[in-house]
């Protein structure tokens, strides 16, 4: 076989691959438009303040259309919820992989955290925003998702080499809290450092303190 022999049935196959490649249901697209403009929602007004209606006239569809796909609107906020939990943890496990040294890997995953935050992504704020005890239908499945992603944290401090009198729960909830909070604060440029830049701050404030050595005041 010639080379053009060759080129013309890699064209072939390409073209075929193509033709047999799945492409995405309409409905499949439609959740999906949902989903990215109910984060929007939710993130930017608040769960409370949020109605389907207002997120079917974003999307461009009718309140019954939301209805096919998701039955009520807390379990709408609870796919949010998930696809938030799901980016950021992914974000997370990337950025810590293969670091062994506790305060590095620590330094690693918050700087993902702060990213995806920082990133203003309506998925990643909606965990923020969003607490479970406000949403009483959908309390339960908001907390297993929010522990299920901090026990990556509570692995990363468990590691620490700390003082004895450490309560690590009370210092990953601060942490984190620490963290959340950044983005109420938080403007680019200024001088001011990005996400690895504040996580390297925070990771140094909590290794060695901010009082002068010998400080008595």
């Amino acid at each position: 076989m010639n080379e053009r022999s060759l080129i013309s049935s890699g064209r072939t196959a390409t073209m075929v691959q193509a033709k047999l490649a799945p492409r995405p249901r309409a409905e499949d697209q439609t959740r999906w438009r949902i989903l990215a403009v109910a984060a929007e929602c939710f993130a930017g007004h608040g769960y409370a303040a949020t109605s389907i209606r207002d997120i079917a006239r974003e999307v461009g569809i009718t309140v019954g259309a939301i209805y096919v796909h998701f039955p009520s609107k807390d379990r709408l906020l609870v796919a949010v919820y998930e696809e938030g939990v799901r980016r950021i943890g992914e974000a997370v496990d990337g950025a810590i992989a293969g670091i062994a040294e506790p305060w590095a890997r620590l330094a690693a995953g918050m700087r993902a955290h702060l990213e995806a935050l920082l990133a203003n992504a309506g998925f990643a704020r909606v965990i923020v925003r969003v607490i479970p005890t406000d949403v009483p239908e959908a309390a339960r499945d908001l907390r297993r998702l929010r522990d299920g992603y901090e026990a990556r944290f509570e692995a990363m401090i468990e590691a620490l080499d700390l003082a004895p009198d450490t309560d690590r729960t009370v210092l990953r909830l601060m942490l984190l809290g620490a963290l959340n909070h950044t983005q109420t604060w938080y403007k680019r440029g200024a001088g001011r450092a990005d996400a690895a830049g504040l996580a390297r701050q925070f990771v140094a404030t909590l290794r060695h303190g901010v009082a002068r050595t010998g400080s008595s005041k």
